[in-house]
């Protein structure tokens, strides 16, 4: 019995996933449902701040000292932290405070910009430096009133642990999406290769151009679809954790294609805080393939990488 198209849907960590696949012989679309969504609830219960009994509200909540935490939770915080040394605090997985002061966070609230006094109280809730992992005790240690939050990365886990709830279903033609963030394996049921469109910045749903996705994933990090405020007042929900004040460089989106979402998604991000020409040198230094969106003069300009290049190509 030949290979069957399915495409399912569903909803997840505030917004909703999708996946095209290919089923093959004795497996269910209800089997491929069931797979994506226990993934992707076990994420949201080890690391949303939004869930009141999750494992990082826990961790947030708790007083001083070392607190243990769940295995992905672990994982993905330990890469986080990798992240936030290479770029020198750009990229910082205990920004909530700031986040919440700016109010992005899980209270979100009508949008009123922060006191200085009110920036300064959470920039001194964060750092990166202040966690710490003890990996054969699988445990963080929580100085007393760190707060981390990993809405940066842990979509693209999300993503990563999707596709391996379909690769032990032995579903190996997929193309997985949670919240815009995607990745793909082997091809499409037309024997084609999946191809993604990178918007155009502008919440208009155009499309700045299409790519091929082999065996790899993509992330996207702007600020078109959540700011607030408006005019010379309008901030981005990007927050620089270096001087607590919302992203405001050239910069209208990132793009960044990596094997793994989790480290895309986490790397769309740092690069948006680090801005055009420290992120491209970053991203040059590192071998990344990144797509720089940027706004001049009313029109857009794309910068792209080597690497990204080869990619877009096919190469």
């Amino acid at each position: 019995m030949p290979a069957r198209p399915a495409a399912l849907a569903g909803a997840t960590m505030g917004t909703t996933w999708s996946a095209r696949m290919s089923l093959p012989a004795g497996r269910a679309e209800t089997d491929a449902r069931r797979a994506i969504q226990a993934a992707l609830d076990e994420v949201v219960a080890q690391m949303s701040t939004w869930e009141a009994d999750s494992d990082i509200t826990r961790y947030n909540q708790a007083g001083p000292g070392w607190q243990p935490i769940p295995a992905a939770f672990f994982h993905v915080l330990g890469h986080a932290l990798a992240l936030a040394q290479e770029t020198g605090g750009a990229y910082d997985p205990t920004v909530g405070p700031l986040v919440n002061a700016w109010g992005f966070g899980p209270h979100q609230r009508a949008f009123e910009p922060p006191s200085p006094a009110a920036i300064e109280a959470a920039r001194q809730r964060c750092g990166w430096r202040r966690v710490r992992l003890d990996g054969e005790a699988r445990a963080a240690l929580q100085e007393g009133g760190t707060y981390l939050d990993l809405s940066s990365i842990a979509k693209g886990y999300g993503v990563d642990r999707a596709a391996a709830a379909l690769d032990a279903l032995g579903i190996t033609d997929y193309l997985v999406e949670v919240g815009g963030e995607l990745r793909a394996r082997g091809k499409r049921p037309d024997g084609q290769s999946w191809r993604v469109a990178v918007e155009v910045p502008d919440a208009s749903d155009g499309h700045a151009l299409a790519l091929p996705l082999h065996e790899c994933s993509i992330a996207t990090s702007g600020d078109y679809r959540r700011h607030a405020g408006s005019g010379d007042g309008r901030y981005a929900h990007t927050i620089d954790p270096r001087d607590g004040q919302p992203v405001r460089n050239a910069l209208a989106s990132v793009t960044v294609l990596h094997p793994g979402c989790m480290q895309a998604d986490a790397l769309a991000t740092a690069l948006t805080v680090l801005g055009e020409a420290e992120g491209m040198a970053y991203a040059r230094r590192h071998g990344l393939a990144a797509l720089f969106i940027l706004r001049e003069s009313g029109a857009w300009r794309a910068v792209a990488t080597p690497a990204f290049q080869a990619l877009a190509a096919g190469r």
